[in-house]
């Protein structure tokens, strides 16, 4: 198992309790969850914010942290025997607990005493996204299933994601190694893609990279001819000449932290000259929007400021009309871009979104769009130095949305519907890179991967 020095989970649970004035922090692990039958377990993933003030990467485990008491406990048991002839010794609970600079540990059983003797303090806990963990916040805090999302703690929550959200040094490193093994994922499929292949098989050749880096992937992969499907997870389409490939995959390093990447290429070794057109708009969008990333400017702002550049391109096109300010305040982009700008990334590839979008991404004075596409904007509040953040920007052509617009005659004085039957097997481009945020604007996380027309196409040729 793969740990920070103790001194780096020590901090971080210091400026926890810094964070917050009183009562019992409690962090429930995830545990091993079932695929088909008991015994045969989906990939074991431990809860990120417990990786982040625990680092054990171990299922079974509980731990607290008794803000009035100065008490740090990890809760867990050691292997039986009988455990032990199948999945052999382990390391033991107090060693591990020592490594990331816990000093005590006590087994399972003496959890709940612990916190019924806590009951007249406050118990702050996380909102729990797995259904075991639902119920066990249930069981120990003899609590209604029903309140268990509404009882999570806001105190805690804001203090994990502020926290979380700025990241170290070392988690910088982590992320980059994350993000160079992305981009050897990335540059296997676009060298050995081609026609008559399967998606799955490019599935396959990029899950291998991912773990042969020992890690794993860093999310469900997108890899597909469809593009205008947003998250497509069905592999099973035959690549064919004058199509093209969106790739929107990552690896997981061995600390959990994730790579994000999304690269868009044709089957063939060129872009049609169609292609090209859109696939530039998208880049220029792209440069646009990294150039304006700096401390102190709301990503919402930068996202608009991307969503203009796609409009114009477009506009330039004949594929949209009118004045661009007013095309994009109205939502008439959206037909062509349904989705977010980017996202945090971290320990999660959208990081800490099991704590809420409206802590992750937003603040009690910037409430989240609800108009078609911004809506689906993670991210909007402004950036600060040490933030991880995502830029993909793209264009997707979905014959089903087109045709509901042009029947109500939707965003009529910006779009020409006239224009838009050559692209309704089009499909979608997207484009993807993570970038640091420093004083000074930001940095790409890794190793530039191969992201403009010439690029690609030469990659292709190879």
């Amino acid at each position: 198992m793969k740990l920070f020095s103790s001194n780096t989970y020590q901090e971080r649970r210091q400026h926890l309790k810094k964070s917050l004035k009183g009562g019992i922090l409690l962090f429930a692990g995830n545990e091993e969850s079932s695929s088909n039958f008991k015994d045969n377990w989906y990939p074991f993933r431990q809860d990120s914010s417990f990786l982040y003030f625990f680092g054990l990467d171990l299922p079974g485990l509980v731990a607290v942290i008794d803000l009035d008491l100065d008490v740090e406990i990890i809760f867990g048991d050691e292997l039986t025997t009988e455990e032990l002839i199948w999945h052999g010794e382990k390391t033991k609970i107090a060693d591990l607990a020592t490594a990331v600079g816990v000093a005590q540990t006590r087994p399972l059983k003496d959890l709940q005493q612990y916190l019924d003797n806590g009951r007249k303090r406050k118990i702050h806990y996380l909102p729990p996204y797995r259904p075991e963990n639902v119920q066990k916040i249930v069981h120990w805090l003899n609590i209604d299933v029903a309140q268990v999302p509404a009882q999570a703690s806001d105190d805690f929550i804001r203090a994990v994601v502020a926290l979380r959200s700025i990241k170290s040094n070392e988690e910088i490193a982590a992320i980059d190694e994350a993000v160079n093994t992305s981009v050897k994922m990335h540059r296997r499929v676009m060298q050995q893609a081609g026609a008559g292949m399967k998606e799955y098989e490019l599935r396959a050749m990029l899950t291998g990279e991912a773990m042969a880096a020992g890690g794993n992937l860093s999310f469900l992969p997108i890899v597909t001819i469809d593009g205008q499907i947003l998250h497509n997870h069905n592999y099973s389409n035959t690549l064919s000449e004058g199509k093209m490939v969106l790739g929107d995959f990552g690896a997981e390093n061995e600390l959990h932290y994730a790579g994000d990447i999304t690269r868009t290429f044709p089957v063939g070794k060129k872009f049609t000259e169609q292609q090209k057109e859109i696939y530039q708009i998208i880049y220029t969008a792209q440069q646009a929007a990294v150039r304006a990333l700096k401390p102190g400017i709301r990503f919402l702002d930068i996202h608009l400021l991307a969503c203009k550049k796609l409009a114009e391109g477009l506009k330039e096109m004949g594929l949209m009309c009118g004045n661009v300010d007013d095309a994009v305040e109205n939502g008439a982009h959206a037909l062509f871009f349904q989705c977010g700008l980017g996202h945090m990334m971290g320990l999660d590839v959208h990081d800490m979104e099991d704590l809420g979008e409206e802590y992750v991404g937003y603040t009690p004075t910037l409430k989240k769009s609800t108009q078609f596409g911004l809506k689906s904007l993670r991210l909007g509040k402004e950036l600060e130095a040490g933030n991880v953040v995502t830029v993909e920007p793209g264009l997707y052509f979905i014959p089903q949305l087109m045709d509901q617009w042009e029947a109500e005659k939707l965003h009529k004085d910006f779009i020409n519907y006239g224009k838009l039957t050559k692209f309704r097997n089009f499909g979608g481009i997207r484009i993807e890179d993570g970038f640091h945020i420093n004083p000074e604007g930001s940095s790409l996380l890794g190793d530039p991967l191969e992201s403009t027309i010439e690029e690609i196409e030469r990659l292709r040729s190879k």
